[in-house]
């Protein structure tokens, strides 16, 4: 199994349509990309932590390839608005790649660019190493109690 952890606006829909692949055996909803190891819900909305609302995949890459989940990252939001998706704006709804490791770093700069021809430069994605992911436990747990 390989991560994969991609902020795009608000997590919960990305976290479903994520789920929904083949390949995708768990999803995640968390914070990632701020000052601290630990954040939570009203601190994040204060827009001071720097922290995204992001989704940790974990997948099969003989399934599902890294390249893959980052096409559907570019199907799934709008990765042109800065700080925003559909009605939801402020910093932690941000589009932002977080890469493990250069291999995940070098796919996903190479889909940024071919994105960035697509939509006439108009990409805002950013691309950093991850940092500072924490699970948003409070949503986690209600979701767990859910299923």
């Amino acid at each position: 199994m390989e991560i994969a952890v991609l902020a795009l606006g608000c997590f919960w829909g990305p976290e479903k349509k994520y789920g929904q692949l083949d390949g995708i055996y768990r999803t995640e909803v968390g914070y990632c990309g701020g000052n601290s190891q630990n954040t939570n819900y009203r601190e994040v909305c204060t827009g001071t932590t720097n922290h995204a609302e992001a989704v940790k995949l974990e997948f099969d890459p003989k399934v599902i390839t890294y390249e893959q989940i980052i096409k559907k990252f570019f199907e799934f939001h709008d990765p042109t608005t800065l700080n925003s998706q559909g009605p939801d704006f402020g910093t932690q709804y941000r589009s932002e790649i977080f890469y493990l490791n250069d291999e995940q770093k070098n796919i996903a700069q190479k889909i940024i660019n071919e994105e960035n021809l697509r939509l006439s430069g108009k990409v805002v994605t950013k691309l950093s190493e991850l940092k500072n992911y924490c699970t948003a436990e409070e949503y986690h747990q209600k979701y767990l109690e859910k299923r």
